[in-house]
């Protein structure tokens, strides 16, 4: 694992604005991501793990630029210079772009229904100069085999394939250009468990056969450990707790992450187990509590929690969190 990180992110913010009346008078902002950093090394996997709504899918396309951030910084490193893709113009990103891939959540929506698996996957190739068809077709042959799909199927059309097989699909054009880093925007949500396993293992094969460096977005905290060297939990727009797969599992330092860790079905049914109940409602991104944004539903709540912000430090080697009370 080399030294500098492949991708840094520095106060990442990105607010949506909220309109009302009929000259759309803005009022108000949704803070969908609210200041986060994290660093991303090269061959390692961050999983990224929350509720829905906590900002996970924002923070992933606003690191490839699918969104604008509002603010921060998102630096790339690429053969010995740094990009800050927050900033970067269109010419800029054009070339960086096929060094960021995504792979997306529903393998029925991400497919073009009326292109050919050929098609699909040769595009990126095609609109980054590869003309000659033959070449394309003979990539895509090598492609499918690595996804454990097979060449005679390049000729037919998404829909022949189950959802299992449409994600290869997806992956296989994912990675036709080769890139350092991937965003995997809960790639295994929408499938049976059966074929969850064998798409994380498939993920897992290929990023040590193309140093992959992978943010694996998800809400399924067994599937995150199962692949992540580090995970990070966000609730409401910020990272509370940021560790490696095995601290965080074994010792969480912050109340949301025992909950969510308490929610994780054991394979054991006579074995108690300890439960964690959530009070209240997740907080509203566009009019959130003051000081720590958890309080409402903390268990361990304390005054100072309900006005002072909690910072986000470190409490042992690589391990962060965001809690008064993490000690």
């Amino acid at each position: 694992m080399n030294k500098e990180p492949l991708l840094q992110v520095r106060n990442l913010k990105k607010y949506f604005p909220v309109k009302q009346g009929f000259f759309n008078q803005v009022i108000g902002q949704i803070r969908a991501v609210d200041g986060i950093s994290f660093d991303l090394h090269h061959g390692e996997c961050l999983g990224l793990v929350g509720e829905s709504g906590s900002g996970k899918t924002t923070v992933g396309r606003a690191m490839l630029r699918a969104l604008s951030p509002t603010a921060g910084q998102i630096l790339f490193r690429l053969d010995g210079q740094s990009y800050d893709l927050a900033t970067a113009t269109e010419k800029t990103l054009r070339p960086l772009r096929r060094h960021m891939q995504m792979i997306f959540q529903d393998p029925y929506s991400s497919l073009n229904p009326r292109m050919t698996v050929s098609d699909i996957i040769g595009e990126p190739l095609l609109v980054n100069g590869v003309s000659d068809r033959s070449k394309r077709e003979q990539h895509v042959r090598g492609l499918l085999t690595q996804v454990g799909l097979k060449p005679e199927h390049m000729r037919r059309y998404p829909h022949a394939f189950s959802g299992g097989q449409r994600q290869r699909i997806g992956i296989a054009r994912a990675l036709a250009l080769h890139p350092k880093l991937i965003v995997a925007d809960e790639p295994v949500s929408a499938l049976d468990v059966s074929v969850q396993a064998q798409v994380l293992n498939l993920l897992q094969e290929l990023q040590k056969t193309f140093q992959l460096t992978y943010l694996f977005i998800a809400h399924d905290l067994s599937v995150v450990h199962h692949i992540s060297d580090r995970i990070a939990v966000m609730y409401a727009g910020r990272l509370v707790e940021l560790g490696t797969a095995d601290e965080l599992f074994r010792q969480p330092r912050h109340p949301y992450t025992e909950a969510l860790l308490a929610a994780v079905p054991i394979p054991q049914p006579r074995r108690n187990l300890k439960r964690v109940l959530l009070s209240g409602e997740v907080a509203d991104p566009a009019n959130l509590p003051s000081g720590c944004v958890f309080h409402p539903r903390c268990p361990y709540t304390e005054d100072r929690c309900k006005t002072e912000v909690p910072e986000f430090r470190e409490i042992a080697t690589g391990h962060l969190t965001r809690c008064h009370l993490a000690e």
